[in-house]
């Protein structure tokens, strides 16, 4: 899938006045060398990103280029806190880091606190419902987790389960595209997909891995406790977790196209689950 990028309608960058000059802007990298402001959810440098790992804020992944100092200290402090750390070159830093000073560390905070599988299947059972729950395998976009998450608050589904690596957190552009959906909807991280399947089939939720080749969606049953497997953009369900499914099932294509957009298969399967689980039909 295409990217947005900053083009207007008629293919031109916009520009202000000082970018045509050539002259550098002040508030952070931007493309072609021009700076951009930093988010708000990116905290650089030892001492800042120390003090947020103290706190217990959200962190969504630490960045780090090279693993010396104090770095070993907060590296480990991360860990322990269940924060995934991923090496950087200092030039991703650079880039992340908006052009301030990192020494050699960037937080990514997260728009909210992550929840856990059980707080998930918790919260169904205080609704007296069967889960409902979406677990996306590898969905990197955040217009498309933010779509997904949007789905899943308007179908009554209860949680959301995403990885740790590989795939989006939840960033400031999850929260918008989910229209604050994300603000009503529980998100579990896990380390693995496959161990959430795993964990969600001993807590008798049944899994549906939504894939081409499987059965038509419609002729599948429901009306039990669900999960929602859903692939990345690119490459799908992992052979692995969908291995761990019970069921795999397909949105029919009628037209010239053989796919649809994540959020928008969500949406079809997670309206008809919901409507079947409340009707029974």
């Amino acid at each position: 899938m295409q990217k947005k990028d900053d083009r207007n309608p008629r293919g031109f960058r916009d520009r202000t006045p000082a970018d045509r000059s050539g002259a550098r802007r002040a508030d952070g990298p931007g493309p072609g060398g021009f700076r951009r402001e930093k988010p708000s959810n990116v905290v650089v440098g030892r001492n800042a990103v120390a003090e947020l790992i103290r706190s217990g804020a959200p962190v969504d992944k630490l960045l780090v280029s090279g693993r010396e100092g104090s770095i070993v200290a907060i590296v480990a402090e991360a860990k322990k806190a269940g924060i995934p750390v991923v090496d950087a070159t200092t030039e991703a830093l650079d880039r992340a880091s908006y052009g301030e000073r990192h020494q050699g560390v960037v937080a990514m905070t997260a728009e909210k606190a992550y929840s856990s599988i059980e707080d998930i299947l918790a919260i169904a059972r205080e609704r007296d419902e069967k889960p409902l729950i979406v677990v996306c395998d590898g969905i990197e976009d955040p217009h498309n987790l933010g779509a997904v998450i949007r789905c899943a608050e308007c179908a009554g589904a209860h949680g959301i389960v995403i990885p740790e690596r590989r795939a989006c957190g939840l960033t400031p552009a999850v929260t918008k595209a989910s229209a604050g959906a994300l603000l009503h909807m529980a998100v579990a991280r896990v380390p693995n997909i496959a161990g959430a399947i795993e964990t969600l089939n001993d807590a008798g939720v049944w899994t549906f891995a939504a894939e081409a080749d499987g059965v038509d969606f419609y002729e599948a049953d429901w009306n039990l406790p669900c999960a929602i497997v859903l692939g990345g953009e690119d490459s799908g369900v992992s052979r692995l977790v969908r291995e761990r499914c019970d069921f795999t099932v397909k949105i029919p294509m009628y037209g010239k196209l053989n796919s649809l957009n994540v959020s928008t298969a969500a949406s079809v399967l997670l309206c008809h689950a919901a409507r079947m689980q409340r009707t029974g039909v």
